[in-house]
């Protein structure tokens, strides 16, 4: 007689179900997958749009009001007055740079350079004295030459600027892009949040919500606190390089939004433009450019606390981790998804520590 516990049908109904199982799965994700391969260029763009869209949307609902309550005509100038902000400082600055690459090509060119013959010291210096010595020596005589040597060394560096030339550029046109998009999510916004809501309720019951209502303060905080700033510093910089007729005014200036955004500073340009000053300008005009750039140097350290810490129960730190490590890790769409991201963990964690200790210690 067979045993109680052998059940043949059981388990070939249960294989059954595991190979059914298995297949939905491998369906799901073939579709899963080709829906990502389709929809990937256009990560970016919907990265940015809601991003716009929800840093943008007080301004949008704002201009609703005052204007009788039209939605699309809202929309729409606020589409324009968006593209004309961006696209006024953006050209002057292309313009800018093309300009201070000419003036470079121009002081550094080949034949007009020349090196000084290098010191017999060089000589002494143990194992890289004798070719660096050998190298000055031909640059000095012959820089073409010397050049010539290093240049499929240098030829690396060069792909790379180039490729981050080009993706500057397609990251430009994205951004243009997102901004026509996010003037056709100004409307249907509070749909889309209401979505969102019941979307997040089914992930997480009862926090659902909470989270959504995270990230969009932590987009508008990080919009205002990083870029904001950033922008207001570096416009700002900029004024005063021109004043002070510095050349390659706007390169320096986009190194100084560009250090900003990145929270590393903007101290390491405007530092030494200062210490430039006071050889290069009369003592009066170096002073009244010390007395300017002081400020908008300390500008960021004074007003992103006060913004950031307006409205966000998460701490800066967190954030600020979050804009350094995002950027770090997936570029300039990094600077919104790094502080959303930590921002909702840190709130699961302090809700899950706050959970445990309701648990282990019971009310009196």
């Amino acid at each position: 007689m067979p045993d109680a516990g052998d059940d043949p049908d059981g388990r070939h109904d249960l294989t059954a179900t595991w190979i059914e199982v298995t297949i939905r799965l491998a369906v799901l994700g073939l579709l899963l997958y080709l829906a990502f391969t389709l929809i990937s260029p256009f990560i970016t763009i919907a990265i940015w749009s809601i991003v716009l869209t929800v840093a943008l949307y007080p301004v949008y609902d704002w201009m609703v009001r005052h204007l009788g309550g039209r939605r699309r005509l809202a929309a729409v100038l606020l589409t324009l007055a968006s593209l004309l902000i961006i696209i006024g400082p953006a050209t002057w600055l292309a313009l800018g740079l093309i300009d201070s690459v000419g003036m470079l090509t121009a002081r550094f060119e080949l034949a007009a350079l020349a090196l000084p013959p290098p010191p017999e010291t060089i000589k002494t210096w143990p194992l890289v004295g004798e070719p660096i010595y050998q190298f000055w020596d031909l640059a000095s005589t012959n820089l073409r030459e010397a050049l010539a040597r290093v240049a499929p060394q240098l030829k690396p560096v060069g792909s790379a600027l180039l490729q981050i030339a080009a993706e500057a550029g397609t990251g430009t046109i994205k951004f243009f892009i997102a901004i026509f998009v996010a003037g056709f999510l100004f409307s249907p916004a509070p749909s889309l949040v209401e979505t969102m809501r019941r979307f997040s309720r089914r992930l997480a019951t009862g926090r659902g919500e909470q989270f959504v209502d995270l990230a969009g303060a932590t987009i508008r905080t990080v919009a205002r606190g990083v870029i904001g700033i950033s922008a207001l510093q570096a416009f700002c910089a900029g004024i005063g390089f021109m004043a002070a007729g510095l050349p390659g005014a706007s390169l320096l200036t986009m190194a100084v939004l560009i250090l900003g955004i990145i929270q590393i500073g903007p101290s390491i340009i405007i530092l030494p433009v200062i210490i430039w000053s006071w050889f290069a300008m009369e003592t009066t005009a170096a002073l009244l450019f010390t007395a300017y750039m002081i400020p908008v140097n300390l500008m960021d350290n004074i007003l992103r606390p006060l913004v950031m810490g307006r409205g966000l129960s998460t701490p800066m730190l967190v954030i600020l981790i979050g804009v350094i490590g995002g950027v770090l890790s997936y570029g300039v769409s990094g600077l919104f998804l790094g502080p959303i991201v930590l921002a909702v963990i840190w709130e699961l964690m302090i809700a899950w520590i706050k959970e445990r200790e309701g648990v282990a210690t019971p009310a009196p």
